[in-house]
């Protein structure tokens, strides 16, 4: 599923690989030539997919393969690549859940996943070093901790780390399941000032551009635990899996209102949200908002005006799946000289067998999402503090189990992970897990216009993104200015820029 990395490549007639791009960087002949193309993954996804990398001729293997070079063959002499061969792929489970579904009832259900589990998690607990897990309070680590309780002998430890910022902080409900499950729990309150010290850092850590603001408490809370234990378990998969994000729901719930329109009366009604200029519709909506209720005002209408004419032109509800995971729209537009590649969202013929929105974006997510950006953050963060990290809903096992489950045992009732649920439920009380999903992130949106606007002004400069040469500075900077005086929130847009520049800053000092 693409829990480690594998970097490899021709670069000036030598055949490189290595698990970081750092090693690729040492050997004499690597280039290191910037691919633009891959930059403009990097603006609309926050993180470069696989198998492309920043570099030209680079790529990292896809999850689930290997790669076999004859080198007496004409091809190794004339520096081709073969295509990575898969020994396990997730199309296959796809398939075969669908070919053999599970047919018994919803305890059969529940029990089978909860035995599954336990085998899986029994199995990652086995070190001869200290071990323990992350965990945030929610459904994915609480259920991982809960089943390494049920089978240790003494205190499985915890981590998890808080902030003073209410909106960002889990500790409290990580603190009430550790407490109901008896482990020896460890957290940490991070100060902001803590957590911007690790910007820093960011671009020596991930070896290319990653933008995805939730690495920095990743950091954080991996730097902790490996002061204590030396391997951790982690939830990660558990969304992907059981259908926990929130588009999962809203994209069905969009499309069930766009459809009732005619395509034409959609395209025309897109056309003429499209004729007033965002700042026109936010203006123009300033009056009007005053007699409102609080809940229906909002500073951003145009932004949100757009939003919906983007949705209004989309065809089906893949496309509109599309635009909620995009962030920049037209990147290519952005990046000087650039085309944007396929990918597995664009290209949708590897999907053509999934039934159903639901399970084609958890399909989805898995294959690109999943690996390119959840385990990329989490395995970066915790290698550079030697911290080694297990993702026990990652076992083949448990990911066949869950594919050839009906979706309603996954989505029930409006809600995500119903089965996942139920196991759980058998460990900690429904009280203590039942909240709104509220992500691990950090407040970057007020940072950048307060302690962090100094140094994305240095790296956002007009004159300087014109000499590097890879940016128009045009719709960066208007970003950046609206951004500033709060007409928008572009903290995502302007974050993929910002760490695409640290990163080349940080390559030309070394």
């Amino acid at each position: 599923m693409g829990e480690k990395p594998l970097y490899y490549g021709w670069q000036n007639g030598v055949f490189l690989f290595g698990s970081e791009l750092k090693a690729l960087k040492r050997h004499p002949s690597f280039q290191g030539e910037i691919d633009r193309d891959a930059l403009t993954l990097l603006l609309r996804y926050n993180y470069i997919p696989a198998p492309y990398s920043i570099y030209k001729s680079v790529r990292k293997l896809p999850p689930g393969t290997f790669l076999k070079l004859a080198v007496d063959s004409a091809q190794f002499e004339a520096g081709g690549l073969p295509q990575p061969t898969p020994y396990w792929s997730l199309a296959g489970a796809a398939e075969r859940g669908r070919a053999e579904p599970f047919r018994g009832s919803d305890a059969e259900a529940v029990s089978a996943l909860e035995m599954t589990l336990k085998e899986s998690i029994g199995l990652q607990m086995m070190a001869d070093v200290p071990l323990g897990a992350f965990l945030s309070g929610g459904v994915d680590s609480s259920t991982v901790v809960a089943l390494m309780q049920a089978q240790s002998s003494r205190p499985v430890k915890t981590f998890t780390i808080g902030f003073e910022e209410q909106g960002y902080n889990e500790a409290e409900h990580a603190r009430a399941v550790a407490r109901h499950l008896g482990t020896d729990h460890t957290e940490l309150y991070v100060t902001s000032d803590q957590a911007r010290n690790v910007i820093p850092r960011l671009p020596t850590l991930y070896d290319e551009p990653f933008s995805d603001p939730s690495q920095i408490p990743t950091f954080l809370v991996s730097q902790m635990a490996r002061q204590h234990v030396t391997v951790a378990l982690s939830g990660d998969g558990g969304d992907e899996l059981f259908g926990g994000y929130e588009r999962y729901f809203q994209t069905r719930r969009i499309w069930r209102y766009v459809r009732k329109l005619p395509p034409g009366v959609r395209n025309a009604a897109a056309r003429a949200i499209q004729a007033l200029p965002r700042d026109t519709w936010t203006r123009l909506y300033g009056p009007v908002s005053k007699v409102l209720p609080r809940r229906l005002r909002s500073v951003q209408l145009g932004y949100k005006a757009y939003r919906l004419a983007e949705i209004l032109e989309c065809e089906d509800p893949e496309e509109i799946y599309y635009a909620l995971l995009s962030q920049w729209k037209d990147p290519a537009q952005v990046v000087i000289g650039a085309s944007e590649p396929d990918t597995v969202l664009t290209d949708r013929r590897d999907c053509s067998g999934i039934p159903g929105i639901e399970q084609y974006m958890m399909y989805v997510d898995a294959l690109s999402y999943l690996p390119d950006d959840i385990l990329v953050k989490v395995d970066r963060a915790a290698m550079g503090v030697s911290l080694e990290t297990r993702v026990p809903f990652l076992d083949h096992r448990v990911i066949e189990l869950a594919w050839r489950l009906p979706l309603s045992m996954r989505i029930r009732n409006g809600q995500g992970k119903w089965i996942l649920r139920q196991v759980l439920d058998k460990h900690v009380p429904k009280a203590l897990i039942d909240r709104p999903k509220m992500g691990f992130g950090v407040p970057i949106d007020s940072w950048l216009r307060g302690p962090l606007r100094d140094w994305a002004e240095a790296l956002l400069d007009e004159g300087r993104l014109r000499r590097e040469g890879f940016f128009n500075p045009g719709p960066i900077r208007q970003k950046w200015s609206q951004h500033l005086r709060g007409q928008r929130n572009w903290e995502y847009h302007l974050w993929s820029v910002l760490m695409f520049q640290a990163w080349l800053e940080n390559e030309r000092v070394r």
